[in-house]
């Protein structure tokens, strides 16, 4: 693996590949900046693929990406640990801040000696996520997981998380309440775009990553339901292309409804965008499940939904309610009720006057208190904090 090059003041550690359309890497993008802004550079180090470079210098930003064709999660993930034991090695006096978002890179950042502070940005556990896309992955595993989650957590100097949901379940490990604050997830404010030249007039709108706990099931079980309504499409932008995506596609051709869905994967944002903003409705059907209940979540495709003037249709989950409020911003309806959001849109679809004002409404709601440039600020303002105490 590569080498520093330079001395970095301070570290952004993220498991995820880095960039994608995925909303993790949004977040990244957000956050890793504002880290590199308050301390005039640094290192950013995350997972690369056959795409991205190993290494690269951005500004005063070095970026390197491992990348090491392991296929087990486990190993790959405690890799990727060792690797970042191995750069922290190399750095000497100057290092002053450590900013991660996975245990992985905690567990290398907070075993040693150090006088470097730390923030740990959960938004998300291994051991709640892991047994949806492992479903063998044994007991024991996720005890240890566990175990190396609680370490983190107490280990570290201050904890963030983009949602109340998400820092509920962060107590709920014994840790104080004064050591971790929300920083929500946000989204900007643009001008309208024109609507893409091949899309049909009235299209209802999903885009995101195709994980189970997505629910895109339940929205194609519901749009079969509305297949009378002849001139109504459905508009799946993937953030990428993957095998749920097969199987989606099989369930369409199933429900007999793929004459009528429009497919677009890996979207860049200013290609995203035009479908976005002349959606008639984004859905976020999120399903009834531990990963998004009992941690919870911080959707970015609905606030940045709501930021294009678009209402939305979303699960009932404590963390969409943090968000968004029913019959004001959009509906919330119960999860996994293909049946109860076929009649929704149907319904809101006769009201386009009551579409538009709950569009504008959710703008305003966005303005008002998920702007990035606040999430942003608050940051900032921790790494003040950390450096004074």
């Amino acid at each position: 693996m590569n080498n520093l090059r330079n001395s970095p003041n301070s570290i952004y550690s993220s498991f995820d590949v880095f960039p994608t359309r995925k909303g993790a890497a949004i977040h990244i993008d957000k956050f890793a900046r504002a880290l590199f802004e308050q301390f005039d550079g640094g290192l950013l180090y995350v997972l690369g693929n056959e795409q991205l470079p190993n290494y690269q210098i951005e500004d005063k930003v070095e970026i390197i990406r491992f990348n090491v064709p392991e296929q087990n999660y486990l190993r790959r993930a405690l890799m990727f640990s060792e690797n970042l034991s191995g750069l922290l090695d190399e750095c000497d006096e100057n290092l002053q801040i450590c900013h991660f978002r996975d245990i992985w890179s905690g567990l290398a950042i907070l075993g040693r000696e150090r006088k470097y502070k730390t923030l740990f940005e959960v938004n998300g556990l291994p051991s709640v996520e892991l047994p949806f896309l492992y479903s063998n992955i044994a007991p024991e595993t996720l005890e240890k997981i566990k175990a190396q989650e609680k370490l983190c957590l107490e280990e570290s100097d201050f904890i963030i998380t983009p949602s109340h949901s998400i820092k509920k379940k962060v107590l709920s490990y014994g840790i104080a309440e004064n050591k971790v604050q929300v920083i929500p997830n946000g989204a900007f404010i643009k001008p309208k775009t024109e609507k893409p030249i091949d899309a049909p007039d009235k299209y209802l709108l999903y885009f995101g990553a195709l994980q189970s706990w997505q629910g895109v099931d339940v929205l194609l079980r519901a749009f079969a339901r509305l297949r009378d309504l002849e001139d109504l499409y459905l508009v799946i932008c993937a953030s990428n292309y993957s095998r749920r995506a097969k199987l989606l596609t099989k369930l369409s051709e199933k429900l007999e409804v793929n004459d009528r869905i429009i497919w677009n994967f890996g979207l860049r944002e200013e290609d995203l965008a035009p479908w976005r903003d002349n959606a008639l409705l984004s859905v976020a059907p999120l399903t009834e499940c531990s990963r998004n209940i009992e941690q919870g979540c911080a959707p970015l495709k609905i606030l940045e939904s709501m930021a294009s003037g678009v209402p939305v249709i979303a699960s009932d989950l404590p963390s969409v309610r943090e968000i968004m409020t029913d019959r004001e911003h959009g509906r919330l309806i119960q999860p996994d009720r293909f049946g109860e959001l076929a009649r929704v849109i149907r319904v809101l679809l006769q009201y386009p006057d009551k579409l538009a004002e709950m569009g504008a409404n959710a703008r305003q709601k966005i303005e008002k208190d998920f702007l990035w440039e606040h999430s942003i600020a608050k940051l900032k303002e921790i790494y003040v904090y950390l450096l004074q105490n």
